[in-house]
C-alpha cells in the first residue's frame, strides 16, 4: 500500500503518517524510487496509535503501549498503570474545566450586556 491507501484505511492524515515515521513509531519499507510501502502489520500499528492518540494519549505514552502490545512477555499491569496515570489526567481537566464553567457561567450572568460599560468579566479578568 501506498501512503495514499494506508491514510484512507487508517483515517489518518498522510502528513501525521509521515511525522509518526520521522519520529520513529512506523517504519515502512522503501522501494529503490524512495516510496513507501505500507504492510498490514503497518495498517495495525497505524491504527493503535490512531486509537490511541483518540484516547488522548500522548506521543511517548504510544510509544510505550506500543512496545508493551509487541512485547509478549509484558506485565498487564505496566498497561494499566499507564491507563490509570492517564484517566487520572483526564479526570484532572474535567475538574479544571467544571470549575473554568462555573466560573464563566457565573461571570456572564453577572454581565448586564447593556450599552453601559461597566462589565463584571472584565474586571474578573483584570485581577490577574
Amino acid at each position: 500500500m501506498n501512503i495514499g491507501d494506508i491514510a484512507q484505511r487508517t483515517g489518518l492524515p498522510a502528513k501525521t503518517i509521515r511525522y509518526y515515521e520521522e519520529i520513529g513509531l512506523v517504519t515502512p519499507h522503501r522501494e529503490a524510487n524512495g516510496y513507501r510501502v505500507f504492510d498490514d502489520k503497518d495498517m495495525h500499528r497505524l491504527t493503535f496509535l490512531a486509537r490511541a492518540r483518540a484516547l488522548g494519549f500522548p506521543i511517548e505514552e504510544c510509544r510505550t503501549l506500543l512496545a508493551l502490545y509487541k512485547d509478549d512477555t509484558r506485565a498487564s499491569a505496566d498497561v494499566k498503570r499507564i491507563a490509570q496515570d492517564h484517566l487520572a489526567q483526564i479526570e484532572d481537566k474535567i475538574l479544571q474545566l467544571q470549575s473554568m464553567r462555573d466560573t464563566l457561567t457565573h461571570l456572564v450572568r453577572e454581565c448586564a450586556g447593556d450599552n453601559r460599560p461597566d462589565c463584571p468579566i472584565l474586571k474578573d479578568l483584570a485581577k490577574g
